[in-house]
């Protein structure tokens, strides 16, 4: 897939955007063999690119798996030397380092997205990009009004307070309530940690969406590749990323500078 020379260097390891782009513009770039000048584009699958007359490393082909984690699998690589499952353990099959985007605590469930892309793994769970992962979360009791409202406001934990969230509440039963919680941060064990300090600890929790995937209808403990149309819905979504962020508080809320 073609991108922009800068972001291939930078991956590549050449540079960073910046410098990359001091490169291009001093005409030290090549693609096919003709002088490149910024905002020019190629693929690294396909095109030869030399930079200083030298090729860039061999091209890793980027890696998308969606995988709909059970119970009792961890997302990360086990230190612990206790032969616990991860996520990785079930797509061994696939060569290569994986990244996990996102974790899932050993008790939840659901959409679990693994890559060798670095730079959209960085984009889709670094909190100052805000980008929205979806859970279907069921909780003891039934949560007041005002505890909603609260929620969705920021709870205080012992590492700072959470950022505004959206929490709905979809079904009531007899001693338990079904909710959808949308976060813009990942903290760790936030939602458990949030809902047992409002009084409602959590029964069940399933991540369904992290920015534009879907889990869909995966079923549970299986994975696949990514479709083509999914890694480039994902990448639409984060190529914002690459302007300038507004810096925000420990609340979400944008700083303005006054005039």
């Amino acid at each position: 897939m073609a991108e922009r020379l800068q972001k291939i260097m930078a991956q590549a390891g050449i540079a960073s955007r910046r410098k990359s782009e001091e490169l291009i513009k001093a005409g030290r770039v090549t693609v096919n063999g003709q002088v490149a000048t910024l905002g020019d584009q190629a693929d690294p699958e396909q095109d030869d690119i030399k930079v200083n007359g030298r090729a860039l490393p061999p091209f890793e082909r980027k890696i998308y798996i969606m995988v709909h984690k059970p119970r009792d699998v961890i997302s990360d690589e086990d230190d612990t030397g206790e032969g616990r499952r991860t996520v990785r353990d079930m797509i061994q099959e696939v060569e290569g380092h994986l990244y996990p985007v996102g974790r899932l605590d050993k008790q939840s469930i659901g959409l679990m997205l693994m890559t060798n892309d670095g730079d959209l793994a960085h984009k889709l769970t670094h909190p100052r990009y805000q980008h929205e992962k979806i859970y279907r979360v069921k909780v003891e009791g039934s949560p007041s009004r005002e505890t909603v409202v609260q929620w969705r406001r920021g709870v205080e934990l012992e590492d700072g307070r959470t950022a505004p969230a959206r929490v709905k509440v979809e079904e009531r039963l007899e001693g338990s309530t079904w909710l959808e919680v949308v976060l813009t941060e990942g903290r760790k064990r936030q939602i458990r940690r949030v809902a047992t300090q409002l009084g409602h600890p959590v029964l069940h929790l399933t991540r369904l969406q992290i920015g534009p995937l879907k889990l869909g209808d995966l079923p549970l403990g299986q994975w696949r590749h990514l479709t083509p149309r999914e890694v480039q819905a994902l990448k639409r979504y984060t190529a914002k990323d690459d302007r300038p962020q507004p810096k925000r508080d420990g609340r979400g809320r944008v700083h303005r500078r006054r005039r």
